[in-house]
């Protein structure tokens, strides 16, 4: 069997699958599946970027994804009425103050001499800054949050609409998916900066304790995103299901396709859905491709088999760890930009680090480490499992225990512990992938 022919197999097995879904569950099942896979991929590819393509470990991607969130809310929702006059010029001078007290405190660290009067002016400058800055911030967060909490109650964000008319404004949300990009770009030179020189292992506790931090900040401060009271409405680009509905073009089109105009209505705006989120995979995978296939990314994998050999041959390994850094995670903001544009709404509390980082972690090995193809297919096929396995686990349950009393402690909990399949279907995939195709199902060539 040729290369070609079972890369096509195996997509057409995973198509094959969510379409199948789609008789037995129903097609709005079968296109939420389709637009999340295709989210997935994206967040898979940029994984691939960072691991498959440099060999760096970043067990950080949902804080990443979680500034691509930010970015949605703060391009996609109107202002706050009263909230930045409230208190918006005191929180921006005291961002300004916290980021000189940590300029001053870099430019002293360059300009003393190592020794205890470095320490002691370094320690003075950024206890002083600490407290200078919060006493700027905590006063103004408070006006800020004061502005009707139980609506608003933060800044808002750039969309030039009401919060009556904003959501005509929809398109603005294909401007947030890039800033959500650079969100996590600028996020990412940061951490390169200081975590890239570490070793592998200190590199992942690293990232993951600063994704733990981007979460956390997204969860406290309710200025910015509403904390765990959640940003909702954010604007789509495509249309609303109450607007197709209250059309009569889109009735009478939708009933002559033997649709009512409620599941019309949902199915088109999937489908609007997966043909945008279809056209950014593809840019992305083209872009991936040729950076894999051009002289910069042979020198990745040069770096990412021997860094040893590849600095002796003159390759900056640092710099060009921390350029792929910059663009994989950049590619984790796009994707939790959109997520966040598909659910209308940002929940920093189901940004969870171990469990999704794991997920997105098994999609890029089961696709095959190194290969853009790869990550794709498991970001596909890993999704499909994770949705559709708990659903499966619990019609085999039913069948398994439908000899057994109604009463029968063992029926009960062989019908619980059907939601934890997904875990163990997980772990069975990767070791049964690990065992027959080590390099994963689209191997890199």
């Amino acid at each position: 069997m040729t290369y070609t022919l079972k890369n096509t197999l195996l997509f057409a097995l995973v198509f094959t699958l969510i379409i199948v879904s789609g008789f037995f569950q129903g097609w709005n099942n079968a296109l939420f599946i389709l637009n999340m896979g295709i989210i997935s991929a994206i967040m898979a590819l940029g994984v691939n970027l960072q691991w498959g393509f440099a060999g760096l470990f970043n067990v950080g991607v949902m804080g990443f994804v979680a500034l691509g969130g930010l970015a949605a809310v703060l391009v996609g929702m109107p202002a706050t009425p009263g909230a930045f006059s409230a208190g918006g010029p005191g929180v921006l001078l005291a961002l300004v103050l916290g980021a000189g007290t940590v300029v001053a405190a870099v430019f002293t660290y360059r300009r003393m001499a190592p020794g205890r009067n470095r320490s002691l002016a370094i320690t003075a400058i950024l206890i002083f800054g600490f407290f200078v800055f919060r006493g700027f911030l905590d006063p103004n967060v408070e006006l800020i949050e004061a502005v009707n909490p139980a609506a608003t109650g933060y800044l808002g964000g750039l969309n030039p609409g009401t919060p009556d008319t904003y959501r005509d404004n929809g398109l603005i949300m294909l401007i947030a998916w890039p800033v959500g990009g650079l969100f996590a770009a600028a996020a990412a030179w940061l951490i390169g900066k200081a975590a890239l020189g570490l070793r592998s292992d200190y590199l992942a506790i690293a990232t993951l304790g600063i994704a733990e931090i981007i979460i956390a900040v997204l969860k406290n401060e309710d200025w910015l995103t509403r904390g765990v009271k959640n940003v909702v409405g954010v604007p789509r680009p495509v249309p609303y299901e109450l607007d197709l509905q209250n059309s009569a073009a889109f009735v009478e089109r939708a009933a002559s396709l033997g649709f009512d105009p409620v599941e019309g209505s949902t199915l088109w705006v999937k489908l609007l859905y997966a043909v945008l989120f279809a056209a950014v995979l593809g840019i992305i995978f083209w872009l991936s491709q040729r950076a894999l296939n051009s002289p910069w990314g042979r020198m990745l994998r040069a770096i990412r088999d021997n860094e040893v050999a590849a600095e002796a041959m003159g390759k900056d390994v640092t710099a060009r760890h921390l350029q792929v850094f910059i663009l994989g995670s950049a590619v984790c903001g796009i994707a939790g930009a959109m997520m966040t544009t598909l659910d209308g709404q940002l929940t920093p509390g189901t940004y969870q680090p171990l469990r999704f980082t794991f997920l997105v972690w098994v999609m890029v090995i089961v696709g095959g480490s190194g290969s853009n193809l790869g990550a794709i297919l498991g970001g596909f096929l890993i999704w499909f499992l994770w949705v559709q396995v708990e659903p499966i686990g619990l019609f085999l349950m039913d069948i398994i225990t439908s000899g057994m009393a109604e009463d029968s402690w063992l029926r009960a909990h062989l019908i619980d512990s059907a939601a934890q399949m997904r875990l163990m279907t997980m772990g069975l995939i990767m070791i049964l992938v690990l065992r027959f195709s080590p390099r994963g199902l689209i191997p890199e060539k």
